[in-house]
């Protein structure tokens, strides 16, 4: 009896001991996370923030693929961490990836409302802090889908800050600990808008596949503003389903991951659980911050307000230049020197090429410049006729997409805005013209201004040809399907200006057909490249006035030379007069001796 007693006595104490060992432990990791716990940055148009899991799953149903009829209408946290193997998904039902039901509710009902999860591994020397973040709906520009988790980690060694990691759509950015910006020791962290990818700075995103949309202009959600937990004491964190919808099938469930439709795994299964078990491997892995590139962001993110300011500067050098020159020659009857046509003499021809060129100019704005386009017939899967993968015009830059099922899905653009920059040049070779007197002088205007236009057909011609030195087959690592992708990419390379090929997909032996080339818009820019330096030549041969200047009006007085001044010559000997000196026998040298 007494034995029992002792026996029980000491589980007892056991359990409290290990008990509190365990809350102590949990204790220090939150003490730890808290420490260095981020301070998030949202752009202004954000509509979705990190919330707590819950809302998720009191809203939704969960489904296993191919099954229509739901397994549980009334999901909790602990019911769903009994299923930890794939093949299951949370399901939304205030909404879908079409509209914007859950963003809705979500406002309605969770906004104010924050939550971030913290995981705290130790990796041999190295303690690795991870902060975990569910968003309600993903709305971004390369994907759409339910729900969403994100991540950012900071490495310790020792008890030093020395790196860290932030997630990016399927891949991340790791920087050192004196490149990330902070506020004591709470690193900042950047979000962009819709895929809630986090960045380094708040300029960045316009460089990548992505092109997502991140700044420091929206909610800014400070380490008291938001419920910090621990992973390891959540309930549903075994769960490894999707945390949201991805098909009725297999088939659709296969098509919705790959146009990044399908709900995302859970931090214990992301990336094929690569960031939960090996965080450190992980982080390791992904693209190391570059000061030059954090350049060459922030330029690009604030381009059209420097274009803006250059212009306006350069418009201000012109008119000073035109004000000299009408102070100096006039600026002529026409005042535009481009419309001096009289006739079909070689001046006026040149002329008239130049208005010529400017208007095909403007037209190819609205054209597009390049394409490359698919038409995809296979099975559960086709595109209604040809549909663009890829376009570059004057308007919209170069945007990239892939044909989705509910139409073409944005998967990355760079909005360079080559119609502004067309378009002002061309005003610019207007403005220049003011008051120009000779053929010579403006036919350098047009030539110069002609080779400017054909640049960017250059700049295509080189990056498509480029792109076959681009080694696919290792950075995707696909099977045959890396090899047909470089097979493609090889046969574009090859043939930049146009062509049309069958491609093959051995995995389910069907066919897509594919055309790229130049469009409307390529050609005209550089017919109108063309047409001005042909127009610069014509004025360069011409040779010629276009008016009486106000120098060439007044006769030019001529000058007086100035009479020469007669040289100092010296004297000859004999020239040289002798100046009068009283020798010491003279009668006034004896006088003055007396005296």
């Amino acid at each position: 009896m007494k034995k029992n007693i002792l026996l029980i006595a000491a589980v007892l104490i056991s359990s409290l001991v290990l008990g509190n060992c365990i809350k102590i432990a949990e204790a220090d990791d939150t003490d730890l996370a808290q420490k260095y716990s981020p301070i998030f940055y949202f752009e202004k148009d954000e509509t979705c923030f990190p919330v707590d899991v819950s809302y998720h799953i009191e809203n939704s149903y969960l489904y296993m693929i191919d099954m229509t009829q739901p397994l549980d209408v009334a999901p909790t946290e602990e019911s769903i961490s009994n299923y930890s193997i794939d093949g299951y998904y949370l399901d939304n039902q205030k909404g879908s990836i079409d509209d914007k039901g859950i963003i809705n509710d979500y406002k309605s009902s969770k906004m104010g409302s924050y939550t971030v999860y913290a995981n705290v591994v130790e990796s041999g020397a190295s303690t690795i802090i991870q902060y975990w973040m569910f968003y309600a709906f993903n709305p971004g520009t390369m994907n759409q889908h339910e729900g969403d988790w994100e991540m950012v980690q900071i490495v310790l060694t020792g008890n030093t800050p020395t790196q860290v990691m932030y997630s990016q759509h399927h891949m991340g950015q790791k920087a050192k600990w004196s490149q990330v910006e902070k506020k004591g020791e709470h690193i900042k962290v950047y979000v962009s808008r819709g895929s809630h990818a986090n960045y380094l700075r708040s300029f960045s995103g316009v460089v990548g596949i992505a092109n997502d949309i991140v700044g420091a202009n929206g909610k800014k959600l400070s380490y008291n503003d938001y419920n910090l937990e621990l992973l390891e004491s959540q309930p549903w964190l075994n769960f490894a389903g999707r945390w949201g919808w991805v098909g009725g099938n297999q088939e659709d469930a296969q098509v919705s991951s790959l146009l990044g439709q399908a709900g995302p795994a859970g931090p214990k299964f992301r990336e094929d659980g690569a960031m939960w078990s090996d965080p450190l491997g992980w982080g390791n892995s992904l693209m190391q911050a570059d000061n030059n590139i954090f350049l060459l962001e922030m330029v690009l993110y604030n381009f059209v307000l420097i274009f803006i300011i250059i212009s306006i500067i350069t418009i201000c050098i012109l008119m000073f230049r035109i004000y000299k020159r009408h102070k100096k020659t006039g600026l002529g009857p026409r005042i535009i020197s481009i419309f001096y046509i009289d006739g079909l003499d070689l001046k006026s021809i040149g002329n008239i090429l130049c208005i010529v060129g400017i208007i095909i100019a403007f037209i190819s704005l609205v054209n597009p410049w390049y394409s490359i386009s698919t038409d995809i017939r296979v099975s559960g899967y086709e595109t209604d006729g040809m549909a663009d993968m890829m376009t570059i015009d004057g308007i919209n830059g170069i945007q990239i997409q892939v044909p989705g099922l509910t139409g073409p899905m944005p998967m990355g653009s760079f909005m360079v805005p080559f119609s502004l920059l067309i378009g002002i040049s061309m005003i610019f070779l207007i403005i220049a013209s003011i008051g120009i007197s000779h053929s010579k002088k403006l036919g350098k205007k047009y030539l110069g201004r002609g080779a400017r236009l054909m640049v960017p057909v250059i700049l295509i011609i080189i990056v498509v040809m480029s792109l076959g030195m681009i080694p696919f087959e290792s950075m995707v690592d696909t099977g045959d399907a890396a090899v047909d992708i470089s097979n493609i990419i090889d046969t574009i390379s090859s043939s930049p200006s146009g062509g049309q090929q069958i491609v093959t997909i051995p995995e389910v032996n069907e066919q897509i057909e594919l055309q790229w080339g130049f469009g409307l818009g390529g050609i005209l820019l550089l017919i109108s490249g063309i047409v001005l330096v042909i127009s610069g030549f014509l004025e360069f041969v011409a040779n010629t006035e276009f008016y009486t200047s106000k120098i060439s009006e007044e006769p030019k007085k001529p000058k007086i030379p100035k009479k020469p001044e007669r040289p100092n010559i010296p004297k000859k000997p004999s020239e040289q007069k002798e100046e009068p000196h009283e020798s010491p026998k003279s009668k006034d040298f004896e006088d003055k001796k007396k005296e």
